[in-house]
């Protein structure tokens, strides 16, 4: 309050300068005349009276426009023009036009940002729907020979398959609506399918699984879950040259998927799930792109399920999948 009265009164100084501009002149002549000053110093009294009087009814209403303008700053409403008080001045009126031209240009703007959005999500949409033809046509040429060549060839072919799943779930997430249809499932299922898709990679690096059936249900979208499943083992697979990964379930249900593998730098742990932050393992690895984790956790946000993640250099990396039943209605 101190500081609006200040620069209210300083936007008024003009005003009261004036007044006591008239006072000096009237007081500087009376003088010269030799006549009673009374005569002129009751009429200013009085004037002052009356003019601190309507300086007040000025400073109320200029108060009260302050405080709802405050009201609307804070909420910025899209009809922001029509909310503002009634002009008082030609100046009130000038600005009132200005901002429903602003307004106007940045709806716009905002329209045409939208409109390029819907675009380059369309034209990707289409591009990973379209490449997944060719993808196809490669699996069930390679399924034909069984050489050491096509074994690798199959194994790349799967990333790119994930990579462009990726992007489909990255565009998606990103869109207003998605597809998700929460239903109570049994885990195990969800999970030996995500794993089984691995099944290649584990035999030709010859790494171990520790296996142990997934428990209880879980309420959740059982493709979307599928997704978070198979980027946390492809990530544990990425970066466990040797050793074994383990998948195991507690009460809850949560999931956990560990690996053997060269773990996290703690200083990289608090910010895995960042979008596009790779870290130093991520920078040994030229492919990495720091979207896989981020990815999970914003699947995983949307789902309602928890997810966290504890390693040590050189001991191998746990991720937790918090499971556990959330209020949502089964449809």
């Amino acid at each position: 309050m101190k500081s609006f009265f200040w620069s209210w009164l300083k936007a008024r100084r003009g005003a009261l300068l004036f007044w006591l501009l008239f006072v000096a002149v009237f007081i500087l002549i009376f003088s010269l005349y030799s006549l009673p000053l009374e005569a002129v110093l009751y009429p200013a009294a009085v004037s002052a009276v009356l003019g601190l009087f309507f300086l007040a009814l000025s400073l109320r209403r200029a108060w009260v426009k302050h405080r709802e303008l405050e009201a609307l700053a804070r909420t910025l409403p899209d009809t922001l023009t029509e909310l503002l008080p009634p002009p008082e001045t030609t100046e009130d009126e000038d600005y009132g036009r200005l901002l429903r031209l602003l307004q106007e240009r940045e709806q716009a703007a905002g329209e045409e940002q939208e409109r390029r959005y819907m675009d380059t999500v369309d034209y990707y949409t289409l591009w990973a729907h379209q490449i997944k033809t060719p993808i196809a046509s490669m699996r069930l040429t390679l399924q034909n020979e069984d050489t050491p060549a096509s074994r690798r060839l199959m194994a790349e072919l799967f990333r790119v398959e994930q990579y462009v799943e990726m992007v489909l779930v990255f565009l998606r997430l990103e869109s207003a609506s998605t597809d998700y249809v929460f239903t109570e499932l049994p885990l195990d299922p969800i999970v030996r399918g995500a794993v089984k898709r691995f099944s290649a990679e584990f035999i030709s690096r010859r790494l171990s699984l520790d296996y142990q059936p997934a428990e209880g249900r879980v309420l959740t979208d059982e493709k979307w879950l599928s997704f978070v499943l198979e980027q946390l083992l492809s990530n544990a697979l990425k970066y466990t040259p040797s050793g074994a990964i383990r998948v195991r379930t507690e009460p809850g249900p949560v999931l956990f998927i560990e690996d053997t593998g060269i773990g996290i730098d703690p200083a990289d742990l608090p910010r895995v799930f960042e979008k596009g932050y790779t870290g130093y393992n991520g920078r040994q690895d030229k492919r990495a792109s720091g979207l896989g984790l981020y990815l999970c956790k914003r699947v995983c946000d949307r789902l309602g399920h928890g997810i966290s993640i504890t390693s040590k250099p050189g001991e191998g990396t746990r991720v937790r999948l918090d499971l556990s039943r959330r209020d949502f209605r089964v449809e």
